[in-house]
């Protein structure tokens, strides 16, 4: 593991092959000596990179366009990170005009907001760096399950 990042924290429990913390929100499993990251952190980084990068930055540091997520969850709630990719966000005033639009039509954001709320998360827990995932757990049936039945498939 690199120096810089923090021990990973450790998932309260696992229930059908995801992830949870005390609250039962998806969290992230970083393994392997730091080598190894969860399905849902390695989906989340490419869901992240197909969708979202464009105006968050690379790897949730920002832009001058939208803010660092990576920052962001570290206060952001887990529901309120849902409603806002879901629902958009809007924030005009006199001195700033920002505007998210909603994702919740988009199959490949909505299917796969828990996987971007985990990977960003350990990349704001300083969990994971800002490289690609090398190792990762194989997809569990039932998140390959749940991907069938929302993209309809």
């Amino acid at each position: 593991m690199n120096a810089a990042h923090a021990e990973p924290k450790k998932p309260a429990k696992t229930e059908d092959g995801k992830y949870l913390d005390a609250d039962g929100h998806p969290t992230y499993n970083i393994s392997d000596e730091g080598k190894k990251v969860d399905w849902l952190t390695y989906s989340g980084y490419r869901r992240y990179h197909a969708e979202c990068h464009t105006c968050h930055g690379p790897d949730g540091a920002g832009s001058t366009y939208a803010p660092a997520l990576a920052e962001s969850l570290k206060t952001l709630t887990y529901d309120k990170f849902q409603e806002t990719v879901m629902g958009g966000k809007q924030d005009v005033n006199a001195s700033e005009n920002k505007v998210m639009p909603a994702f919740g039509g988009n199959k490949n954001v909505a299917c796969y907001v828990d996987d971007l709320y985990v990977y960003l998360k350990a990349r704001a827990d300083d969990a994971w760096g800002r490289q690609r995932p090398g190792g990762h757990e194989d997809k569990p049936g039932s998140i390959a399950e749940a991907e069938k039945g929302c993209l309809g498939s």
